[in-house]
Formats: C-alpha cells, structure tokens, sequence
C-alpha cells in the first residue's frame, strides 16, 4: 500500500499532463480490464455478476500545478496556475519545470523582508507578480535547459512517512488518495463474488472544472457512484469546527454537500448503516466552497445517485499535505462493505 501511495504522489499530473499518474495506475491495474476515454481518462473493470448493477469509483488523476506562460529576456519564467491556489502557500516554493529535455529545479521567487516596506510586509503578493527562478540568465539559456512556454511546474515534495508511522506526508494527496482507494478496492476484490461490475476510474482535468467525470460517466454510464476524494481536515490550529468537522485519524469522511451536489440521501444513509455494522469509523463533513467529480456524475443520462466519500487531509491546494494512513484503510474497507450490498433491488431502492 505504501508503494502504490509513495508511486501515485511521486507522479506528475496536471490538469491534461496526467500521463505519468496513468501510467502508475496500469502498472498496479494490470490484472484488470482497461480502456480509455478520448480525454484521457482511464478506466478499469472488476467484473461480478453478469448484469449487475454498475458501480463507479472516480478518483481524479490531476492535482494542482502551474503552467509555463512566458519566458522573460532575463530567464525568470511567468507562470499560470492550473487548479486553485492561495498565493500565501505559493512563495519561495521549491518546483520542478516539466521540460523536454527533463526536469528543472527552481523556486518561486520572493523578495527578502529586508527591503520591504512596512506596508508591503502586511500585503499579499498577488500570482500575477510572482515568478519562477530556475537559475538561468537569459532566455535563450532557458531555451537551452529545454523549457517552454506551456510546460507543466510541479511542487517539489517527496512522499513522506512521518515519525509516529501512521501520517504520511506528499504532495498531490487531492486526489491522488482518491486514485489508490480504487485500486486496493480492486484488488481487493479479485476472487471475490459481488452483485455487480465495479468500474475505478481515473479522471482527468478534475481541477479546472470537471471535465474527465463528464466523459468517463459517458462510457461508463453508471447505475450508481462515489467521487473518491480528500477531505478538508479541521482538526489544525485556526480553523473553526464549523468550517471543517472532519479530524485525522477519525476515519473516512461522508460528504453531506458540496458545491456541485446534493448527494442521494439514501445512498447516504446505506454507507452510514453499512460503516456501523461493520464497526467501521465514520465522520462527516460539509463543502460548499468546492466541487468534485460527483457533480458531473449524478447528472449523467437520466441521473446518477452519487456520493462523495473522502479520506480528511490537512493543507491540501498547497506544496504539501499530510493524511492518516488508518484513514485511507478505513476507507477502503468501507468501500468493499457497501460495494457487496449493491446488489440490482438495493441500487433500484435509491431511486424509489
């Protein structure tokens, strides 16, 4: 499990770059059937009952990055940012430059506090005037390191066990979490009998609006589906209980709402029943700042019921976020529990 989490994080996938993170995902899929939307989302096939309801597991594939815009005649590079960011997390961050003669190491550049005026040291340094120093003098000798305007920046941060062996920490866990949740499930399930076919899928371009989930659920054409996702931990310094319930530690998450969806409430109540008869902790947590790949999911064909089930994370959109390693098992189990009551009379029950 800690290879397939350290070999997701460790991949590069930006919103339509995602190929190093499908890449990982076929090699640990490898015994499944697979194929591939037009957009490039990949998706893998745990066959159960013939005829058996279709159930899918969406984890996105891309996480939150830049993207090479313009190269100055000193050789500093502007950049775009792919996915949402907070300019506070971003200065003086180590990044890697996605060139095609390799990857560049460089840093996103900050003025020393000491030539700051009092005024400016309270004010917030907008994307906008923020760029990439990857140490060249000249934009011919940026050229010549292989980069271009349209290249993928990735955040320079390796997978991480931490000291108490139980939270690791790694960039990309939103939602390279949701990615490895569909794969143990998959795996777990070989040699296993379940009433229906279980499709993993992994999305692309979930971070600039969606886009994968549309195209995937196309193919798919689900009788029910998660979105796999992180969740907003709230269990650090700071944040109110009412902005983020959930806690590391406290089990996988169940989304009551976020921006995109309004979940199946019965499809909500039969994980809840399911996670207490199996002793499996649960907690809840609600989102209306944000969407997933559930909002574009549940509106496939003539309606989806969908729920988002997550794995809680602190500081995710930044170089740099930190899960619980009991967390992502409870998740799964939780997954493999509810996947063998979907039988047809229980999925036709949600949308009775």
């Amino acid at each position: 499990m800690l290879d397939l989490l350290r070999d997701l994080t460790m991949a590069t996938g930006l919103p339509a770059f995602e190929h190093e993170v499908r890449a990982v995902l076929r090699k640990y899929l490898a015994d499944e059937v697979i194929e591939q939307d037009r957009l490039g989302s990949l998706i893998a096939r745990r066959e159960g009952k013939a005829g058996g309801p279709r159930v899918m597991l969406a984890g996105h594939m891309d996480e939150v990055g830049f993207m090479v815009t313009h190269i100055t005649e000193k050789g500093f590079l502007r950049f775009q940012t792919l996915g949402g960011w907070w300019e506070h997390v971003m200065l003086a961050q180590r990044v890697l430059v996605k060139g095609r003669e390799g990857d560049v190491p460089g840093i996103i550049g900050a003025k020393p506090p000491h030539i700051l005026s009092p005024d400016d040291r309270k004010k917030m340094v907008e994307k906008k005037d923020m760029f990439i120093d990857v140490g060249a003098s000249s934009r011919e000798e940026v050229s010549r390191m292989g980069i271009r305007p349209g290249d993928p920046v990735v955040p320079d941060s390796p997978f991480q066990v931490m000291k108490n062996g139980r939270f690791l920490m790694a960039k990309a866990w939103d939602d390279r979490v949701g990615c490895a949740m569909f794969v143990e499930v998959l795996r777990r399930l070989r040699g296993t009998h379940h009433p229906n076919t279980v499709y993993g899928v992994g999305t692309v371009q979930e971070e600039v609006g969606l886009r994968g989930a549309t195209t995937s659920a196309h193919v798919v054409n689900p009788d029910v589906a998660f979105a796999l996702e992180v969740d907003i931990a709230g269990d650090t310094p700071g944040i109110a209980e009412h902005e983020a319930q959930a806690r590391l530690g406290g089990g996988p998450s169940i989304i009551l709402y976020d921006g995109s969806m309004v979940p199946n409430f019965r499809l909500r109540d039969l994980v809840i029943e399911t996670a207490e008869k199996e002793g499996i902790p649960w907690q809840v947590n609600a989102m209306p700042g944000g969407g997933t790949d559930a909002g574009r999911i549940h509106i496939n064909a003539a309606g989806v019921p969908s729920l988002v089930i997550g794995v809680p994370a602190r500081y995710i959109h930044s170089h740099t976020g930190i899960i619980d390693r009991e967390d992502f098992e409870k998740a799964v189990q939780l997954l493999l529990a509810v996947i063998g009551r979907l039988d047809e009379r229980t999925v036709a029950s949600l949308v009775e």
